[in-house]
């Protein structure tokens, strides 16, 4: 990629934070001549570049945070002025008291060194009529924080590099760890740890990015449209979490049985399963119905990983991208167990998974039932046994009587049920 090139795609990246910069600006330049009896508003300008410019992007709360931030420091720069003058001490004293009252509201970082230069901007252009500095400069922020929820970048856009960012680099690292496995070489597979490794900061950029994707979709009428898309990504963030981390250890054992020799043979081709399944999944965000292939692909996986350590590392990360899968596809009210789900997949990889996992469930409910209808029995079994030893207290009469009850196991054998007759004579 030539310079020029590189140039265009970083500006075409951030021109709609320059236009929507320039458009606040300029309407907060006319709001205060409209408002206030100053024909050159200069600090409400300030204000609102300073905010939309750090902020483009960024949460509400921060952009709220910055404005503030300007405020404080140009009502304490116009106040102090206004009582001890200008000049070097003032400024260095006006510096220390704007980042000390910036601390004492628990600003972050951003917010009191914003503080202290706005203090410092009005110091040095000149801080006459402070009332009408501190309305400009409120003005402004409100312009901003106005201009950031009307006008928003796509949160869409951020969620969904971010998030395919990590899933690229995921399904990278699974096809490494199968090259190496596949090659019997100890080097591929270090490397494809150390990639596994790199995958974090990528997961802090995703959830940077959903933290502001979620309060984007929820506060900018604009994008109420992407909140399901941006969902998708937030149901199934932890599980792809969990991936990631399985996916490092998985990266370990590989290593560690290569440079053992003990690496069992077909084992690259269920890694490989991973992969696919990882790249599925991608796709599953756009099409929620690639899901499926993304759970077959890791219920492949696990159906043919074996008992050892490598094994159960290749069965966790199946279960964390199937339980992905669920979530992306849609919002289960319960998430299924990892013994449920390596349960339903059993010695019959080819079979749907679904299909097997409703049979799990429909198994577990039906040993549920039998184990519940065996305590009724032994329960009233309990209650007849008492009965009967009332009626003995009173002199009746105990008839054995023999029928036959249906067990759990489907056969029958006899059992006597004591049954009580009153004494004639």
């Amino acid at each position: 990629m030539t310079a020029l090139r590189l140039a265009q795609r970083r500006l075409s990246s951030r021109s709609l934070a320059i236009g929507q910069t320039a458009l606040a600006a300029l309407t907060a330049w006319y709001l205060c001549v409209w408002l206030l009896p100053d024909p050159q508003p200069v600090f409400a300008c300030i204000a609102t570049v300073i905010s939309i410019g750090a902020t483009h992007g960024q949460h509400r709360q921060r952009a709220l945070g910055l404005a503030a931030g300007v405020v404080i420091g140009l009502a304490l720069a116009a106040l102090l002025v206004h009582l001890i003058g200008t000049g070097p001490w003032q400024l260095a004293l006006l510096v220390v008291v704007a980042m000390s009252v910036a601390v004492l509201f628990n600003g972050s970082d951003l917010v009191v060194s914003e503080a202290a230069v706005s203090a410092m901007l009005l110091l040095m252009i000149g801080g006459t009529n402070a009332p009408n500095r501190i309305l400009e400069a409120i003005i402004g922020g409100i312009v901003a924080l106005a201009v950031a929820v009307l006008f928003p970048p796509k949160a869409i856009l951020h969620v969904g590099r971010a998030g395919q960012s990590v899933m690229a680099a995921l399904g990278q690292s699974l096809e490494r760890v199968a090259s190496a496995l596949a090659a019997g070489d100890a080097d591929r597979a270090e490397a494809a740890l150390i990639h596994a490794r790199a995958i974090d900061p990528l997961l802090d950029a995703l959830d940077d990015a959903l933290d502001t994707g979620r309060e984007t979709v929820r506060t900018a009428p604009t994008r109420f449209g992407e909140r399901e898309p941006v969902e998708r990504y937030g149901r199934s963030f932890e599980q792809i979490d969990l991936a990631v981390r399985n996916t490092r250890v998985l990266a370990r054992h590989a290593h560690r049985a290569l440079r053992s020799g003990q690496a069992p043979t077909g084992v690259a081709a269920a890694v490989t399963d991973l992969a696919r399944s990882v790249w599925d999944l991608a796709a599953a965000f756009d099409d929620p119905e690639r899901a499926a292939l993304a759970r077959e692909h890791a219920a492949r996986a696990a159906a043919g990983a074996a008992t050892d350590a490598l094994g159960e590392s290749i069965r966790s990360t199946a279960v964390d991208l199937m339980r992905a899968a669920e979530l992306v596809a849609g919002a289960p009210e319960e998430l299924l167990t990892e013994e449920i789900l390596l349960a339903s997949v059993g010695d019959h990889p080819d079979v749907d998974v679904r299909e097997r996992v409703e049979n799990a469930h429909d198994l577990r409910l039906g040993e549920a039932a039998e184990a519940a209808a065996g305590r009724r029995r032994a329960d009233e079994d309990i209650r007849r046994a008492a009965l009967a030893g009332d009626a003995l207290e009173h002199g009746d009469l105990i008839t054995p009587v023999v029928d036959e009850q249906v067990r759990p196991d489907h056969g029958r054998e006899p059992s006597q049920r004591l049954e009580t007759s009153t004494l004639v004579g």
